[in-house]
């Protein structure tokens, strides 16, 4: 068995990150191992989407490193850490409305590697998520929210990626839809697909994952093995009570 050492994907080390003069993360850092689920979680301003776009080169550190496969990824262009094997699925399940829902995936499938075998992942797609196939010719214009979610992750599994970055896989879903969608992504991560997903849901993200960090004002404030992480300290932390405000 390796070690967590050895199994170590993507690290990010004593992050800090600007906008101007404001300082949005202070000194972050996480461990993620291949092939495991870890939740990011905290409430609105935490600082989680500001961290997703660091890793995935839309913000630019001031300070610290992330590095992907023993590579230093700092600052390195959007289009460059895709191409390296990590990809996201963005808040709000946003989809090329005006095209139909094979074009937006097949738009997943531009770099090489994944134009080689994009019917091959295509199937894939097709598989986890039936009712993309029955809908393929129609515009995304038309799928319901949790069909967009769908389509979504589908477009990110396009890329053959080998780390898929959710930010807010639950937003303004039903619960039931989101259960589902959830389901899919341990079946995906079963495969061994490696996904952080940024989150409100403190007793979902638990339920659903490896490992957790929970972030108030831009940091760090707690962290651990999920299955192990008390949810009523998990929420006092989410709120700011106490030993976090």
């Amino acid at each position: 068995m390796l070690s967590q050492e050895d199994r170590t994907l993507l690290t990010v080390e004593n992050l800090d990150v600007h906008y101007g003069d404001l300082q949005a993360l202070h000194n972050v850092s996480l461990h993620i191992p291949q092939g495991t689920i870890v939740s990011i979680i905290g409430a609105n301003g935490a600082g989680k989407s500001t961290l997703l776009g660091a890793i995935t080169g839309l913000n630019k550190p001031t300070r610290g490193k992330i590095t992907f496969r023993n590579e230093d990824i700092s600052g390195i262009h959007t289009h460059d850490v895709v191409s390296k094997g990590i990809t996201m699925s963005p808040e709000g399940s946003r989809v090329f409305e005006k095209m139909s829902v094979e074009e937006n995936l097949l738009m997943g499938a531009y770099l090489s590697r994944a134009r080689k075998k994009r019917k091959e992942l295509l199937k894939r797609v097709y598989g986890l998520f039936p009712v993309l196939k029955e809908k393929s010719g129609q515009s995304a214009t038309y799928l319901s929210g949790g069909q967009r979610q769908m389509l979504a992750i589908g477009r990110a599994l396009m890329v053959d990626p080998e780390v898929i970055l959710c930010d807010e896989v639950s937003l303004g879903l039903a619960p039931v839809i989101v259960k589902d969608i959830y389901h899919k992504i341990v079946e995906i991560n079963r495969e061994g697909m490696t996904f952080i997903l940024v989150e409100q849901d403190v007793k979902r993200s638990l339920k659903y994952s490896d490992y957790s960090y929970v972030m108030v004002k831009g940091r760090i404030v707690m962290e651990g093995p999920s299955s192990q992480l008390p949810e009523g300290e998990v929420k006092d932390a989410f709120f700011g009570i106490s030993k976090y405000a």
